[in-house]
């Protein structure tokens, strides 16, 4: 299929930044064997570069927030929600939209943390919602039928799309002979924030810190006091991490040739022990605007996956790899009780098996999601 045709069978994707020529890049790639291990000298961080979070009540802890509370109201702070996600775990609907506690769907449920600190400080918080051509017109319709707006306005700018591919490189259709689109990874993020022109927005009106976090967790909400920690901290990324629990797996700080970054799972080589690393990436990340507002070259991953029972390639970026390409820093965070930070829901089991830690979180015991 040429460019041409390419793009004309392919019309309804360009709004969400659908690019023929870097299709035919991954066209290229589809039948590479490629190593994806880091090359280098690897080894865990030491305990003093994964500083943890205060505890709750402590005199450490009760200093936080103050910084944080100054910068929220003179505007400085921004939320990002990744929303592009299909939930097939729970049949094929937008995730988002899906109800999470006490009939009310994720989207809303982060709505309401980033609304109640907004009321608090008697301000306006921007919540940015990054979507896909999967999520979009759903997210809009969500946004106005359950009225998510002030004092925390909301904006849905989307990320991505690309085409499966076959094993060998050719264009994947599916069952029905249609062509099979899907989003190209939460590593869109800083292309989709520039070229919707959010990021742009953002820094016009002042701001200067981007908290972004994945939809499904609801352990991770907008707390002045990690404003205050990731101010304190001097990077321009800090990432949230956890303990390592029994069956945890996905990317780890650790240093690569002395640069401290997320190191995806995919990627340790075979003679490096991920165990070494007690900790991993909650995908949970404190931005600073003005150090990622430029262009980055993430590199794009071969995934191989299954539609339908048939085997299909799709390239993916990861947004945990811009942490090797600005200076960050980690704070370790729980995972449990008042103060937990991540709650994973990836299935309808996790609801039920979290709904105790899902009920204090939303509840608002500890959290700043109001009642």
């Amino acid at each position: 299929m040429t460019y041409t045709t390419l793009t004309a069978a392919t019309t309804g994707l360009a709004p969400y930044g659908f690019d023929p020529a870097l299709q035919a890049r991954f066209a290229e790639r589809a039948a590479a064997v490629v190593d994806n291990a880091v090359r280098g000298s690897l080894r865990p961080l030491d305990e003093a570069a994964l500083p943890r979070l205060p505890a709750l009540g402590s005199a450490a802890r009760q200093a936080l927030p103050a910084r944080g509370e100054a910068a929220i109201r003179a505007g400085q702070v921004g939320v990002v929600v990744l929303a592009g996600g299909m939930a097939t775990r729970f049949g094929g609907v937008v995730k988002a939209v899906v109800p999470a506690h006490d009939g009310a769907s994720f989207l809303t449920w982060k709505h309401r943390d980033v609304a109640g600190v907004a009321r608090a400080l008697g301000v306006q918080i921007p919540m940015y919602v990054m979507s896909s051509f999967a999520t979009h017109d759903t997210l809009l319709d969500h946004v106005a039928q359950v009225g998510l707006g002030d004092p925390a306005p909301v904006r849905i700018f989307p990320q991505r799309v690309a085409l499966r591919l076959t094993p060998e490189g050719a264009l994947f259709h599916d069952a029905e002979g249609a062509l099979s689109p899907y989003a190209t990874g939460h590593g869109d993020l800083v292309d989709a924030l520039r070229s919707s022109g959010v990021l742009a927005e953002f820094r016009a009106a002042g701001g200067r810190v981007l908290f972004m976090t994945n939809v499904d967790n609801l352990g991770a909400s907008l707390d002045p006091a990690l404003v205050g920690l990731h101010l304190e901290l001097g990077g321009a990324i800090t990432a949230e991490v956890v303990r390592k629990a029994p069956g945890d797996a996905g990317g780890a700080p650790a240093l690569l040739d002395g640069v401290p970054q997320i190191i995806e799972g995919f990627r340790f080589p075979p003679a490096f022990d991920p165990s070494t690393i007690g900790v991993f990436n909650t995908n949970t990340l404190w931005l600073d605007a003005g150090a990622v507002d430029r262009d980055f070259e993430l590199p794009y991953y071969r995934v191989a996956k299954k539609v339908g029972g048939a085997p299909v390639i799709q390239f993916e970026r990861l947004v945990g790899e811009l942490t090797a390409l600005v200076p960050s820093r980690f704070v370790e965070v729980s995972r449990e009780g008042d103060d937990c930070r991540f709650i994973a829901v990836k299935d309808p089991n996790d609801l039920v098996q979290n709904a105790t830690l899902i009920g204090v979180r939303c509840g608002g015991r500890g959290a700043t999601v109001p009642k």
